[in-house]
C-alpha cells in the first residue's frame, strides 16, 4: 500500500501503513539551482564550441525561484540578479545570491574574482537607462561565429554584446555583401561588424554615445575592418534619420534597435518606441533603396506595431527564428523583417 507524505521536523517523511516512518531529505532549492546549472552546461557548452561561440548563456531564469541569468564570457561568469521585491525587503535576496554564486563557482569552475555579478532592479516606466554602475571594468574579448568583440563585465549593467541578437546578426552578415548598411540606435556596432565581415559596400553606424562609438571602432580595430568604408556618427538616430530624408544617401540593408525609452541632454525631448516608432519607421523607409530591407527590433514586449508605420512594405515578424537556442526564455525582443517596395 502506498504511504502517505507527512512533515517531520524539516524532512520529508513517508508513513506506511503500519504508521513507520522513513524519512528523507526536504528538496533543496540550491540544491535544484546547482543541478539546473550542470544541466546548462551539459547541454551547451559543446553546443557554443561547434557555433564559435566564448559567450553564451548557461542559465536563464529557468526556476522561477532562481530568478538570475547566468552567462559564460571567456574564463568569466556575468550574473545578473532579477530580484523580487519580497525577497529585497525580507533580505533572502542576499543569502539566496550567495548560494548562486557558490554554485557557480562549482559547477563551471569560476573562481569568484572572475564572477562579475550585477542586480536589474525594476524601472518606471519613463525613467532614464541604466548608467555606470561599476569601477572595476573587466574588459576581454569574446568570439562570435567567427568574429571578435570587446565585451565589459564589470563596468555596466550591459556587457556590450546583446547575445540575443546573435541570429540577426548572422542574417545581417549573409544579405550584406554590396549593400550600403545603416545601423540606428547603434550601441557596440556589433551589427555593424558583422555587415562590414559580410562584405558591404560601406556602413553608417549612428549612436548617441561617444563611449559606444569609440567601443564600435575598436570592434572594427579588432577584426581587421576599421576604414573609410565605415563612418561613425554621433548623433540622436530619430533626429538624424529625419534630417536625412532630403540628402541624396539610401541604403540597402537597416537595423534599428532602439531602446524602449531614453532621454539625454544631448537630445532633445525624450525617445518612446511604442510613441515614437510610426514617425520613426516612416523616415527609416525614406532612406531605404527600392526592395531594401530593414530589420527592427524592440526588447519591449509590450510594444504594438501601428499598421500604418509600414504601409506598402513586406513585413514579417521573425522572432521566434530570432532569439538563439541558448536562450530559455523566449520573451526577450521582437524582431520583425520589413522590405520596401
Amino acid at each position: 500500500m502506498r504511504g502517505a507524505a507527512v512533515w517531520t521536523g524539516g524532512r520529508l517523511g513517508m508513513a506506511d501503513s503500519e504508521g513507520n516512518h522513513d524519512t528523507q531529505e526536504a528538496p533543496d532549492p540550491a540544491g535544484m539551482f546547482a543541478n539546473r546549472l550542470r544541466k546548462g552546461v551539459k547541454r551547451f557548452r559543446k553546443w557554443a564550441r561547434a557555433q564559435g561561440l566564448t559567450a553564451w548563456r548557461v542559465y536563464d531564469r529557468d526556476i522561477p525561484e532562481y530568478p538570475y541569468a547566468v552567462d559564460v564570457y571567456g574564463d568569466c561568469a556575468h550574473v545578473v540578479e532579477y530580484p523580487r521585491r519580497r525577497a529585497l525587503k525580507s533580505g533572502t535576496a542576499e543569502t539566496q545570491r550567495e548560494e548562486v554564486l557558490a554554485a557557480v563557482t562549482e559547477v563551471l569552475g569560476v573562481p569568484p574574482e572572475r564572477i562579475f555579478v550585477k542586480t536589474h532592479t525594476p524601472q518606471p516606466w519613463g525613467r532614464s537607462q541604466y548608467g555606470r554602475v561599476g569601477q572595476g571594468s573587466g574588459r576581454i574579448v569574446v568570439e562570435e561565429q567567427g568574429l571578435k568583440f570587446w565585451v565589459n563585465l564589470g563596468d555596466y549593467l550591459d556587457t556590450g554584446l546583446f547575445m540575443d541578437h546573435r541570429n540577426t546578426r548572422a542574417r545581417v552578415r549573409s544579405e550584406a555583401k554590396g549593400k550600403r548598411f545603416l545601423n540606428l540606435f547603434a550601441y557596440t556596432g556589433a551589427f555593424t561588424v558583422y555587415a562590414a565581415a559580410g562584405g558591404a559596400a560601406r556602413t553608417t553606424t549612428v549612436d548617441l554615445s561617444n563611449t559606444y562609438l569609440d567601443w564600435a571602432e575598436d570592434n572594427l580595430d579588432l577584426n581587421g575592418l576599421a576604414d573609410a568604408r565605415h563612418v561613425l556618427i554621433r548623433a540622436d538616430a530619430k533626429a538624424w534619420v529625419e534630417a536625412q530624408a532630403e540628402g541624396p544617401d539610401r541604403y540597402d540593408l537597416v537595423v534599428c534597435d532602439p531602446p524602449s525609452f531614453s532621454t539625454s541632454k544631448k537630445m532633445t525631448g525624450s525617445f518612446n518606441v511604442q510613441r515614437d516608432h510610426p514617425r520613426l519607421l516612416a523616415a527609416i523607409r525614406a532612406l531605404l533603396a527600392p526592395g531594401g530591407i530593414l530589420y527592427f527590433s524592440t526588447n519591449f514586449l509590450g510594444f504594438e506595431l501601428t499598421e500604418s508605420a509600414t504601409r506598402g512594405m513586406d513585413v514579417e515578424e521573425i522572432t521566434p527564428g530570432s532569439i538563439p537556442e541558448d536562450f530559455q526564455r523566449k520573451e526577450i525582443h521582437r524582431c520583425w523583417r520589413m522590405v520596401a517596395p
